[in-house]
């Protein structure tokens, strides 16, 4: 798991590199750095964001912003497969951002330097791995 903290107003998407160059994802026979595939909303929906996941060679599953209403032409220029099924898989990551959110701490934002909240972060993210791995109720 990794985060990234940034300012409130900036977007999402300019921070997915940052994101990225962080996970490692266990495979049999060791860790790899590189995911075969990224779900993300549409938000993420860019060119720019789209041309560097084709760079790393990494699979974007990310819904295209129907732009055409009624009447209209769609857009023109590339259109993408989706997978509404592998789509729903997205909702591990808004149970996780909902779980932080319940966490006082967070929601209070007791921590004012952003390193101390990315502390936190981590800190809550070690919490519910070693929670799920070691509870005998979820």
């Amino acid at each position: 798991m990794n985060a990234v903290l940034s300012p409130g107003q900036a977007a999402d998407c300019h921070y997915l590199p940052e994101v990225l160059d962080g996970v490692y994802i266990r495979v049999p026979g060791g860790w790899r750095c590189r995911p075969a595939e990224v779900v993300a909303d549409k938000a993420y929906n860019g060119k720019a964001v789209r041309g560097y996941l084709r760079r790393r060679g990494i699979k974007a599953l990310i819904p295209e912003i129907a732009l055409a209403k009624g009447n209209q032409r769609r857009k023109k220029g590339p259109h993408y497969r989706f997978n509404a099924e592998t789509y729903k898989e997205r909702n591990v990551v808004e149970r996780l951002i909902n779980h932080l959110k319940e966490m006082r701490r967070f929601a209070t934002r007791f921590e004012k330097l952003a390193t101390h909240f990315l502390a936190m972060v981590k800190l809550a993210f070690i919490h519910r791995i070693l929670k799920q791995s070691f509870s005998d109720t979820l």
